[in-house]
């Protein structure tokens, strides 16, 4: 059996595509607690004071499960890259919502209810967390509060480069594509927005 990651992304997108609900089970199981990350670093401080990066991924698998026919695996990290464009764009919705002053961000959390997939049902939030102990939770979540605070003061070119490297895994190639540079200039400005990270980190 072949155990690469990628050759597995891509067979069960193929699965989930021809409606194998098991396969579509597996993808949200590996994929969920990587887009909650990437929607944390991308919430920034003011819509994270506001809504629970939960309700983002949850929207935001819904919406991929409904798309799914839509996407075309072609390369390595394509189809994490599409479910973080698709978090992005949940992630501006609902900050044109809270800007637009039109909900009573207090008392509406989430601020969207989940949309049904195309069999008229809702998708359940899987189960993403295994817990330890309450002192090992509550350490490192102290020091994901102190990383995406730092996250927040970097400039945009900064942060943008590290979720495509560190969070999504991207190579220095496909993030040239994304942000028209080449491959040593990707991998100049990630040095740099390293260091920015870690001087922001100690400063947090």
């Amino acid at each position: 059996m072949n155990t690469d990651p990628n050759n597995r992304t891509q067979h069960l997108v193929a699965l989930a595509q021809a409606h194998d609900k098991p396969a579509l089970d597996q993808l949200c199981r590996i994929y969920a607690e990587r887009i909650r990350r990437i929607v944390r670093m991308r919430m920034g401080a003011e819509l994270r004071e506001k809504l629970e990066s939960m309700d983002i991924v949850q929207d935001a698998l819904i919406c991929a499960v409904r798309d799914l026919s839509d996407f075309t695996y072609k390369n390595e990290g394509d189809f994490l890259h599409w479910l973080s464009k698709i978090a992005e764009n949940r992630i501006r919705d609902n900050l044109d919502k809270l800007h637009a002053g039109k909900r009573d961000m207090r008392r509406e959390v989430p601020l969207d209810k989940p949309m049904p997939d195309t069999k008229g049902r809702s998708m359940a939030s899987p189960d993403l967390f295994v817990t330890t102990t309450p002192s090992v939770i509550f350490s490192r979540q102290e020091e994901y509060n102190r990383l995406e605070r730092a996250v927040d003061r970097l400039k945009p070119e900064h942060r943008e480069v590290i979720m495509l490297a560190k969070i999504e895994g991207l190579t220095y190639s496909q993030i040239g594509e994304h942000l028209d540079k080449s491959s040593n200039a990707v991998g100049v400005l990630l040095s740099r927005a390293m260091l920015a990270l870690a001087n922001a980190f100690e400063r947090t």
